[in-house]
């Protein structure tokens, strides 16, 4: 064995990230042959199974394991009152800011939140720096709160943040201008500071339902899944017999027109989201707010890709329809950002859909023998988010003992595209029979690989590449005692096993259900 390089440590990690997903059939750009589509991404063969897995991965531990959670699929297009009843028409917007020399556009939030991400850059410099000079006996903890410069950092991006956050909650667009001018924020691209006013723009996408354009009706695609779950909330209730507390969980895909769309599939027009409402009585929402915040972390750190990758962000600009909320955020190549949001929506939702549509939304609730609109937490992943932070994140550089490199995606093997790879050593001697009768066995249970090109060597690194957890080796030795070579993709550790106990080893090693146990 070798010793590991995480790629996230290089400048370059996440262009990395972007070409290795390209070459090897994970995320290409929409459309490339005519030059893509911005922030619009197709997944490719390896991609889509990766994608699958995460999703199923997410379904199964939200819906399957919880007996009081029932998962739907609502369409994309809804009755143009939904979205306003949601306050989409009204408040859905982003605040956007011109440099007036490069004429490009940006986010005024983004360009806040990147400059206190650059003062985060500096506390973390200054951490390492010490973790450097005191070795074993550096506490973090204490430096972090004691040491003046960390201390100063700290409040000044608290600060900058929380002047933000008021400014855009009370609409004072003029301020959050001010507060960029006084960062003397400048233009990536031109250098200038010379900014245009702050204004709202809003960020659904316009479509028509109609045969002509005259009697066409003024429709949305969705911006977000949610609404889907609380128009349908008393059908599922009813149909379902469901008690509260109980959920509602749905996977599927939502638009935004992104105008400042960037990093990767980070932020995309067309998305994916998870996203679970979970209905309760009023008054006992702090409760269940604090349950899901500890239960979606931990589904989070069961997937093995580190404690200290993953931290809390209470919002401090709260929506109008939330009374607590928080991001769970993951250190992507470009820093911490927001992967899933966890919000206490009291009952805004039901209670605007009840006055809008002029129907019940209640629950009658035998034990308060009364009825009440439910109040709301909900629980809502980017899937598109989850599979670059996996992705970002697997994706290492080894070097080996000999010193040469190798280049593996270390995806959770319950994740992984392919679980295995049939490798007969050679195309001749009955090897590649013994290889496609292994394939024909396994192949209801298991995604695999059937490869015979090239030297067993450069196989391996192609599987490795990939993220398949193991590679089967059939050799002349096969054929006397019907044995096999099993190789381990992290350690690259070989043993023997018989042809008869390849399914029990992968079923033991790749099957979700192990992982599910855990939660």
């Amino acid at each position: 064995m070798g010793y590991f390089c995480p790629m996230a440590k290089s400048a370059d990690h996440f262009k990395d990230v972007i070409s290795h997903a390209k070459e090897y059939g994970f995320v290409v750009p929409s459309s490339e042959i005519y030059d893509g589509l911005s922030a619009v991404y197709d997944y490719g063969q390896n991609g889509a199974e990766l994608k699958n897995n995460i999703r199923s991965y997410w379904w199964k531990a939200m819906v399957q394991l919880n007996e009081n959670i029932v998962g739907i699929d609502a369409a994309i297009l809804m009755h143009p009152t939904t979205w306003k009843a949601s306050g989409h028409v009204d408040a859905f917007n982003d605040p956007l800011i011109d440099n007036k020399d490069s004429k490009k556009r940006y986010r005024a939030d983004v360009l806040i939140e990147d400059y206190v991400a650059k003062i985060e850059g500096k506390i973390e410099k200054e951490i390492q720096k010490a973790k450097k000079r005191f070795g074993e006996a550096f506490d973090q903890e204490q430096y972090v709160s004691t040491n003046p410069r960390v201390v100063e950092y700290r409040k000044k991006a608290e600060t900058i943040i929380k002047r933000m956050a008021r400014s855009l909650e009370k609409e004072d667009l003029a301020d959050v201008k001010t507060l960029i001018e006084e960062l003397e924020i400048a233009c990536p691209i031109s250098g200038s500071r010379n900014w245009t006013d702050v204004k709202q723009f809003n960020l659904m996408f316009g479509t028509k339902l109609g045969a002509s354009a005259e009697s066409a009706t003024d429709l949305y695609l969705r911006p977000e899944t949610a609404q889907g779950i609380f128009v349908n909330f008393l059908n599922v209730q009813k149909s379902g017999r469901l008690k509260i507390p109980f959920g509602i969980a749905q996977v599927g895909k939502a638009f935004r027109n992104e105008i400042v769309a960037r990093q990767f599939i980070f932020r995309m027009r067309e998305f994916e989201q998870m996203e679970m409402q979970f209905f309760i009585r009023p008054g006992s929402q702090k409760e269940w707010y604090e349950q899901w915040k500890e239960k979606r972390m931990k589904w989070h750190l069961s997937l093995g890709l580190g404690e200290e990758n993953y931290r809390f962000h209470d919002h401090e600009k709260l929506a109008h329809y939330a009374d607590a909320a928080a991001d769970i955020e993951f250190k992507f190549p470009f820093g911490f950002k927001e992967l899933e949001g966890i919000h206490s929506r009291t009952d805004f939702d039901l209670a605007s859909h009840e006055e809008y549509s002029g129907k019940k939304l209640q629950y009658f609730d035998p034990e308060l023998n009364e009825s009440y609109v439910p109040y709301v937490v909900e629980t809502s992943i980017g899937l598109d988010r989850m599979f670059l932070a996996i992705f970002s994140q697997a994706l290492q550089e080894e070097e080996l003992e000999n010193g040469s490199k190798r280049t593996v995606l270390r995806v959770p093997s319950i994740l992984a595209p392919v679980k295995a790879a049939i490798l007969p050593l050679v195309k001749k001697d009955g090897l590649p029979e013994i290889g496609h009768k292994l394939v024909d066995e396994l192949k209801c249970h298991f995604n695999l690989q059937y490869d015979e090109k090239d030297a067993v060597g450069r196989r391996y690194r192609r599987q490795d590449a990939i993220g398949t957890p193991y590679c089967i080796t059939i050799d002349h030795q096969t054929l006397e005692d019907q044995t096999v070579t099993i190789r381990e993709r992290d350690s690259m550790d070989q043993r023997r096993i018989s042809l008869s106990e390849v399914a029990d080893v992968l079923k033991k090693e790749v099957d979700m259900a192990g992982w599910l146990a855990r939660l």
